[in-house]
């Protein structure tokens, strides 16, 4: 797994030496060995050494030295991203979640032609997949209880250039903020 060492504190991860940029990159290394065209995944982020207390048997499986490990969970609902996140309320057992989801980007300028179209979600979804300049990518946004933030955002590639990889905690500002929604009691 990620390989960060564990801290002995049992009831906080520290902010500032965060695991999660790099649990953010392992989920999306995992998602992305499935290739492109899949729905949504959740992941729950559990603390390594209480996974192992529960079930020793995955000693073999994991990083024992790894603070967290992400554990995939079932597949969404196929409904609206955002309803199906209002609905998941985790345990105390859960340090924090990751999603990696499907998106389209576009470029700055395609902003100003979408202000002429629609506001409906379904008509931005369609305008979008049939822009010239789109681009799909895969996004892994994380959160912890503690409030850390970390996002991956993997450009697709096609034959002119090679997939890109970026990584910033304010990629996904409504997307973590709902993540973080479902941390709470």
């Amino acid at each position: 797994m990620c390989g960060v060492p564990a801290d002995n504190d049992d009831n906080a991860v520290d902010a500032a030496q965060s695991p999660l940029p790099s649990i953010a990159r392992e989920v999306e290394d995992f998602v992305s060995t499935g290739g492109w065209d899949q729905p949504p995944q959740m992941f729950a982020l559990v603390r390594t050494a209480e996974l192992l207390a529960q079930q020793p048997e995955l000693a073999d499986q994991l990083d024992v030295a790894a603070e967290l490990t992400p554990v995939a969970q079932d597949p969404l609902p196929e409904q609206d991203l955002g309803e199906a996140l209002s609905g998941i309320e985790w345990p105390e057992v859960v340090a924090g979640c990751a999603l990696a989801q499907e998106i389209v980007v576009l470029p700055p300028g395609a902003e100003q032609e979408l202000d002429s179209v629609p506001q409906e979600t379904e008509v931005l979804r369609r305008v979008a997949a049939e822009h010239p300049q789109r681009r799909e990518a895969r996004l892994v946004a994380a959160v912890l209880r503690n409030g850390s933030i970390a996002c991956v955002l993997r450009l697709r590639g096609d034959q002119e250039r090679p997939d890109e990889i970026v990584e910033h905690p304010e990629l996904a500002p409504n997307l973590t903020d709902a993540l973080m929604q479902t941390l709470r009691p």
